[in-house]
């Protein structure tokens, strides 16, 4: 009778023998064929914590938190993550949330759970904090609220610390929240939170919005300051579209004598707009905003609402169009945050925002997407990066050339008005931006007195703190 060994001799396995390995092989072989390797002078972040994506709005409701694992999945299945830092982002606290929106409406975030009551105003029929069919209220909201807060928190710490010169977060980017209430699927601006941190060491922010809703929260917060420019370019149509503003007109405070007047800049379109028209108009703005208002950091909002066939859009944009704006604002060299936004197809969000990371970390990838990338049958048949989405449920073009031209000229004659490095000559300073307040009075009040000669020379590099000691 054959003696069996109880104990046998264990093998090391050989590359390719466990599904871990093999995994990890075709990662390395993806990375080879597509050229993927850090990037040569400039250091990218990427910010996600898995924990946002198992959120879930309700099942007829267009915002779909798991479009995030599946541009994860792309990102990985690609291995640009080797061409980056990768970060877990933690949680915001509610005190880092007030530095924006209101205690009592944080509060309520905190508080709230789907089995409690909403009390309608009998008046107005209004719902609290205007929650309801858009904003409902679900199993780890404020979870939700302050991971995706977090981590563009994070980002923009990472950018003012010079840790990143590009910092990613495509759970971010919810531009509809107000300061004490919650708006078009958005409950907590984490890009109004997160420029409030770039100004503490930037003079000038300029924020860019390429959603096809007008990005009216973030407008809202910077209205009376001069320090941040907001550029948004998206659909409008005042009676039929959400959010019914951001004409042409809508260009800050009415009064020159209000440092905010002109620092809003909007682009309306029509239905239909094409990859062309779109990439020349956004040249068009872009181009002379960054010359003139000469900002020191940037955010872009990358809704992918605005490609072809999505849910809810009504552009005719592919995804290399999009992508274009990203890589011409990528071209200043400026501290540069990216973030997510709208977009309610999740298979073409999610092949937008891999794309749009491949082009932060300077590499053209291969159309066709990695074989183990999980998932895969979401992105059937084609299974590439990138689909034709102009012809996907297509709009008419009612965006003339004439209407284009009118748009650049009005963006430009705003800009006639925006002395150059206005941050040189602040008179004001938003009152929600509290900490730069102090510290700029605090610093004014040192240099009358004549006190610490050398202090701008040791205090090189940061923005807010040099301003006024000229």
């Amino acid at each position: 009778m054959t003696k069996i060994s109880v104990v046998q001799d264990y093998k090391n396995p050989q590359p390719g023998e466990t599904s871990t390995l093999t995994l990890d092989e075709k990662i390395r072989r993806e990375v080879l064929r597509n050229g993927i390797h850090r990037p040569k002078g400039y250091t990218v972040s990427y910010h996600a914590n898995p924990e946002v994506e198992k959120m879930h709005f309700g099942s007829k409701h267009p915002m779909k938190p798991w479009r995030l694992t599946l541009t994860n999945k792309i990102v990985m299945a690609y291995g640009m993550h080797n061409a980056m830092d990768v970060y877990m982002s933690r949680a915001a606290t509610s005190q880092e949330m007030v530095e924006y929106h209101k205690q009592d409406y944080i509060d309520f975030l905190q508080s709230v759970v789907p089995t409690h009551r909403l009390e309608q105003d009998p008046v107005t029929g209004a719902w609290p904090y205007n929650m309801g069919d858009d904003c409902p209220v679900f199993d780890g909201l404020f979870s939700y609220c302050s991971l995706y807060t977090g981590a563009s928190l994070d980002a923009a710490r990472k950018v003012t610390n010079n840790q990143s010169d590009i910092a990613i977060n495509w759970s971010g980017g919810l531009h509809h929240a107000k300061k004490a209430e919650a708006s078009g699927f958005c409950y907590i601006n984490d890009i109004v939170l997160a420029i409030l941190q770039l100004l503490l060491y930037h003079p000038r922010v300029l924020y860019i919005d390429l959603d096809v809703h007008h990005g009216d929260g973030v407008e809202q917060a910077f209205w009376s300051t001069d320090r941040v420019m907001t550029l948004s370019l998206h659909k409008y149509d005042k009676m039929n579209y959400f959010p019914g503003t951001g004409g042409s007109d809508d260009t800050g405070p009415k009064t020159n004598a209000n440092p905010g007047a002109h620092h809003s800049l909007n682009v309306p379109l029509q239905d239909g707009i094409d990859d062309a028209s779109y990439i020349q108009l956004f040249k068009d703005v872009v181009g002379p905003c960054i010359k003139i208002y000469n900002p020191t950091a940037v955010v872009i909002q990358c809704g992918g609402d605005s490609l072809g066939g999505d849910r809810l859009g009504c552009f005719n944009l592919n995804i290399r169009a999009h992508g274009a704006c990203v890589e011409y604002t990528k071209k200043f060299n400026l501290p540069l945050i990216v973030l997510g936004g709208g977009g309610y197809t999740p298979r073409n969000v999610a092949r937008l925002w891999a794309y749009e990371t491949s082009v932060c970390i300077g590499t053209e990838v291969h159309s066709s997407l990695p074989a183990h990338t999980p998932f895969l049958e979401h992105f059937a048949p084609d299974r590439t990066l990138f689909p034709e989405l102009s012809q996907t449920g297509r709009y008419d073009n009612k965006n003339s050339e004439k209407y284009l031209r009118d748009i650049v000229m009005s963006v430009r004659e705003q800009l006639r008005y925006v002395q150059g490095s206005p941050s040189v000559q602040l008179q004001h300073v938003p009152p929600d931006i509290g900490a730069v307040r102090e510290e700029v009075e605090r610093e004014l009040q040192e240099a009358k007195e004549g006190k610490d000669v050398g202090r701008k020379k040791k205090e090189r590099g940061a923005g807010t703190r040099g301003e006024y000691a000229h």
